[in-house]
């Protein structure tokens, strides 16, 4: 498992973002986002060796190419779990598309995760809607955003991510989570660096100042 680290090692809160190769070619810009509005930080990029099976919590089959899910999102989890073994941090959870899918399943698994910013989830992910209806999540805080144009696909499955991601929040909401959804301008290509940083901003600075 590769690991890269930003900022201060001996920060609180401590953030932790699973990323490919794209995301670490923008991170020194997310960095640099995030440094204009928060105090102190450390950052935990985790490079994932297999995308759609690492970060996926059960087998479904392909919505684009001919890559099946797999379901090593379980394997994956305890391996970051070591990460937060300091329980004098805070520890955040977060990532882009289906590493912000990830992060929402994570937050439901594990009470290790004070917060999740999940920018621009899998939303559409096939079963995850019903899995998180019946499974109460352990995290305080939870960012969701999405691009306004990405539900607008030729794909019958993603073209449900509007839908669930709206639902996922009323249910978070209901549930008494402090929890933000953010439409941001563009597909889901747009600025993946600055969504995610905008994602760990919203849970850092406070939330919705919701300290329940």
């Amino acid at each position: 498992m590769q690991i890269f680290e930003y900022g201060d090692p001996t920060s609180d809160p401590v953030l932790i973002q699973p990323v490919d190769d794209h995301d670490l070619s923008v991170i020194e810009t997310e960095i640099a986002a995030i440094r204009e509005r928060t105090a102190d930080f450390r950052l935990i990029a985790v490079k994932v060796e297999n995308w759609n099976r690492d970060l996926s919590p059960w087998n479904a089959p392909p919505v684009f190419g001919n890559e099946p899910f797999g379901d090593g999102a379980s394997d994956f989890l305890n391996a970051l779990l070591p990460l937060c073994a300091d329980r004098r941090k805070t520890y955040y959870l977060g990532g882009y598309s289906l590493a912000g899918l990830f992060a929402l399943w994570a937050a439901h698994e594990t009470d290790a995760f004070r917060g999740v910013a999940a920018a621009s989830p899998s939303m559409w992910f096939p079963g995850f809607l019903d899995h998180i209806q019946t499974h109460p999540i352990k995290a305080k805080r939870v960012y969701l955003s999405l691009g306004d144009r990405e539900e607008r696909t030729r794909s019958p499955v993603m073209a449900t991510v509007g839908t669930r991601i709206r639902e996922a929040y009323d249910l978070l909401r209901g549930r008494g989570t402090d929890c933000a959804l953010e439409w941001n301008a563009g597909n889901h290509f747009r600025d993946p660096d600055l969504r995610t940083a905008k994602a760990f901003l919203w849970i850092l600075n406070g939330g919705g100042n919701n300290d329940a």
